[in-house]
């Protein structure tokens, strides 16, 4: 054989190979996405973090309950603040009202008159205090005033 024939011999089982193995691979690509979808194999990716982000919030949650709860608790309220806020509303709206009903009220200085008898006035008390005692001719304090 010649030095050309036997440099033609190699690249052709060169060549020969390559078509093997990228015939292999071509093979391989087939079965693995014929067996599970792009969209299989995106989807159970992503639902494996779920999963292991759900056990580490579940961790964590086990061992701080009350920051969960108030956590929760907060929500609840932020997301019903609207109508709590309009119930408030309504309800200092009717005391206000009720408030300028009873100060605009053209007897709003008078007591009401009621069936009942009026109490007996007490007798008065005849104990005197150092403030009925008329002033004596000294001046009160120990004259710091003047």
């Amino acid at each position: 054989m010649s030095k050309l024939e036997e440099q033609f011999a190699q690249d052709r089982a060169l060549r020969d190979a390559a078509k093997s193995v990228l015939m292999a691979d071509i093979e391989h690509a087939r079965t693995t996405f014929s067996a599970k979808g792009v969209a299989g194999r995106v989807g159970t990716r992503i639902g494996d973090g779920a999963i292991d982000v759900y056990e580490q919030a579940k961790d964590k949650a086990g061992r701080n309950g009350g920051v969960i709860a108030a956590l929760v608790g907060f929500l609840i309220l932020w997301l019903g603040r609207e109508p709590l806020m309009e119930a408030l509303g309504r309800v200092v709206d009717k005391v206000e009202a009720e408030l300028d009903d009873d100060l605009s009220a053209p007897d709003a200085g008078n007591v009401e008159q009621s069936d009942q008898p009026l109490a007996e006035p007490s007798e008065p008390d005849n104990t005197t205090s150092d403030a009925d005692v008329s002033p004596s001719s000294e001046p009160p304090g120990d004259n710091d005033e003047q």
